[in-house]
């Protein structure tokens, strides 16, 4: 892999405080619907809760054509038009509380060029640093951020559902290891606000088919990652010292999905499998070590 060059950009330090809001927090909670306490004041918050607790909205006037912050800012400005959230890992070395402030570092840490099999990718990492009230490090976390050429989805059209279905709960457990992950647009809606991402392809079909060659909306890969996290916290699981996660299929709204429990020496091995079941492959993964 290579790094690109980019003329006029170079990485930086953005540096914030925040309130760990426990709006957002308790709309995930909603979002759930599991029957699990809603995080509230002086709770610490599950892990990589703060994806939903410490949101930013961008101007209006900063959005590119695909609800985006153009980029160029503090993202480099690739040349590649459809983005996918592929990935990250997060280590936790103390709790975040839920009301509490919080210190932010964000930057990016690596940006690289290659070719893989739908064409020219450019990968960039962004690491994060979340300090607590007392400035100690709670949070150390790498997302994975992967830019694609224009192009419809290789292989097969995805089969999605011909009449998207109703609201409803999206987690449905089947066994001890194992639940079903029901999706329809007001989850993807919701979810897309509470995480003041606004991304077209979870929420504007004519955008997601038309413009970007998808067959139907795409289910966030974060949502993906949190409803594998919360089977872990509705089992009652150890706490978590460290995960990566991992997007590795798209799921589209609508479609069958399965979620599945495999305990390990020193943690957890969670995946969730699409319409096409075990044999497929995992859509998503996430490695928990305890």
């Amino acid at each position: 892999m290579s790094a690109p060059v980019f003329d006029g950009w170079e990485p930086h330090l953005e540096v914030t405080e925040e309130l760990i809001d426990p709006n957002p927090v308790a709309a995930l909670a909603a979002l759930f619907d599991d029957g699990l306490p809603t995080p509230a004041d002086g709770d610490v918050l599950p892990p990589l809760w703060h994806w939903v607790a410490l949101p930013r909205w961008n101007a209006s006037g900063l959005l590119g054509a695909d609800g985006h912050p153009r980029k160029g800012g503090f993202l480099p400005p690739v040349d590649l038009p459809r983005r996918m959230f592929a990935g990250g890992r997060a280590t936790f070395h103390r709790p975040l509380t839920v009301g509490a402030l919080a210190r932010r570092e964000a930057e990016v840490t690596n940006v690289a060029d290659k070719t893989g099999r739908s064409g020219r990718l450019v990968i960039v990492d962004v690491t994060y640093r979340l300090f607590d009230g007392a400035g100690d490090l709670a949070v150390e976390e790498v997302q994975n951020l992967v830019y694609r050429e224009a192009a419809a989805l290789s292989g097969e059209p995805a089969e999605v559902p011909a009449a998207q279905p109703v609201p409803g709960l999206p987690l449905h457990r089947n066994s001890d290891t194992e639940w079903d992950f029901r999706t329809d647009p007001s989850l993807l809606a919701r979810f897309s606000a509470a995480t003041a991402n606004a991304h077209r392809i979870h929420y504007d079909w004519p955008y997601a088919t038309r413009e970007e060659g998808y067959p139907g909306l795409v289910v966030h890969g974060p949502l993906q990652a949190l409803a594998l996290l919360e089977t872990h916290r509705l089992a009652g699981g150890a706490p978590v010292a460290s995960l990566a996660h991992r997007g590795r299929a798209p799921l589209f709204c609508g479609q069958a999905a399965t979620l599945v429990t495999t305990p390990a020496d020193d943690g957890a091995a969670l995946a969730l499998y699409g319409p096409g079941g075990v044999d497929a492959g995992p859509n998503a993964t996430v490695d928990l070590t305890f």
